[in-house]
């Protein structure tokens, strides 16, 4: 009850303090919201503007009622040391009336947990630009709302936020946004892969690249854009999939908001990285090749993420699976969902966690042999088996859901012990930091 307490006047303290830095400073804020593909969004557009103003993004995925203001204040996560949010509290109130510099343009990533939370942080942050990633139908984080619709609407009351002259930036190929927007008078940029966005993308490519032994490992993808009647392409080294290019295809659409040249924003996205733990590519252990999707698990980014494995060469698939939180009554028909696409063409699966169970009855619905399924209760148990029975050539992804206490999935240690190098974990992989590695299942 304490915590909780002293946590509710902590965030009061910070929200007031970022209002009054905001009310002083006037930056240009991009806010950006959807269930699916925050982070990579966000830090596509931070890159692509980086070298144009001054711009602060907000760190990992600090989008919550104590990490909005935390970016637009500057300040770190002080995790749970009282004496930090402290200092970070006299730090916050110093900095609302010091005269150095503050950036001049905002990137802000805005989440939802709960009811309200967005419509709370709608209230005082007013976005120049509102970024909308994805309201899918199937459910995310669902399991403290009363239904995925309201989850959407929760999302969508950041466009509720936009200034009068403010700019929709909005994924185009999404049913739910393009109906919701009829209603929206603010001008609007659309982005995705229809035919009708304003930045229209190609399904992207995977080039390869060949090892010593001649097997071919995928090394990144391609995707061509029809950007205002200009085509183009941009080549991403060290990342595949769909959502990494449709963070690019946004990120165009936020710089034709800002009026920048489509020459310049491809050259700079030419030198983008991805964040940790989205469908990286990591050299594995045997001449292998890990995908590592494992910050975090939803329906419709573990579909998306099996639709690449299905993609990509290799001459065996393989997914670590892990649980897939927040689903509440949703919980057991979208595991069982993404078994059974798993199933359908995967060589061998490994679950992990107790929800997992599901997947491994839906990959045995779609004939996968009950020989090729391994199940773990904890990811470095599936990553040691993994690791004794990995080859050359194997093409292995990984995502689970990041959770917390009993259900900490964490499927980067999996990933670690699968690494050819795992002495540069702590560079390349999610959940590093040393407040992560105290905790343990």
């Amino acid at each position: 009850m304490m915590q909780k307490f002293f946590k509710y006047i902590v965030v009061l303290i910070l929200t007031w303090e970022a209002r009054m830095l905001l009310w002083r400073r006037k930056p240009f804020i991009i806010a950006i919201t959807g269930s699916v593909g925050k982070t990579t969004t966000k830090d596509a557009v931070f890159h692509l503007l980086k070298n144009t103003t001054s711009v602060r993004k907000s760190e990992k995925s600090f989008n919550s009622e104590i990490g909005v203001p935390l970016t637009i204040l500057g300040l770190a996560n002080a995790w749970s040391d009282p004496l930090s949010w402290a200092k970070n509290l006299c730090l916050g109130f110093w900095r609302i009336f010091s005269s150095g510099n503050y950036p001049k343009l905002l990137v802000l990533e805005v989440g939802a947990d709960h009811p309200n939370d967005i419509k709370r942080m709608a209230f005082w942050l007013k976005p120049d630009i509102v970024v909308i990633t994805r309201l899918p139908e199937k459910p995310v984080h669902v399991e403290l709302f009363s239904s995925p619709e309201e989850v959407r609407k929760e999302k969508w009351e950041l466009v509720r936020a936009l200034k009068a002259d403010g700019i929709l930036v909005m994924n185009g190929d999404d049913p739910y946004i393009r109906e919701q927007s009829r209603a929206v008078e603010s001008r609007i940029i659309t982005f995705g892969f229809d035919k009708d966005c304003t930045v229209k993308g190609e399904l992207p490519q995977v080039f390869y690249e060949k090892k010593e032994d001649d097997i071919r490992i995928p090394a990144g993808l391609s995707l061509r854009v029809d950007c205002e009647g200009k085509q183009f392409a941009v080549d991403l080294r060290g990342v595949l999939g769909a959502q990494p290019a449709m963070a690019i295809l946004a990120a165009l659409a936020v710089g034709i908001a800002r009026g920048e040249s489509a020459e310049r924003m491809v050259g700079a996205l030419g030198t983008l990285q991805m964040p940790a733990g989205r469908m990286r590519i990591i050299n594995g252990k045997e001449g292998s090749t890990i995908i590592d999707d494992s910050y975090n698990a939803s329906p419709v980014a573990a579909e998306a993420a099996l639709e690449t494995l299905r993609a990509v060469e290799g001459k065996r698939k393989i997914a670590l699976l892990g649980d897939m939180l927040e689903l509440g009554p949703y919980s057991e028909e979208e595991h069982k969902k993404i078994g059974h696409i798993a199933g359908g063409f995967i060589d061998i699966l490994l679950t992990v966690g107790e929800r997992a169970q599901w997947i491994t009855e839906g990959a045995l619905i779609a004939g996968m042999s009950k020989e090729n399924i391994k199940e773990f209760v904890d990811s470095e148990s599936a990553g040691k088996w993994m690791a004794e029975h990995v080859r050359a050539g194997d093409i292995i992804l990984a995502k689970g859901s990041q959770g917390s206490g009993t259900n900490m999935i964490r499927m980067e240690r999996a990933v670690k012990l699968l690494m050819a190098h795992p002495e540069d974990a702590e560079k390349i992989l999610v959940r590093q930091e040393r407040e992560w590695q105290r905790q343990y299942i």
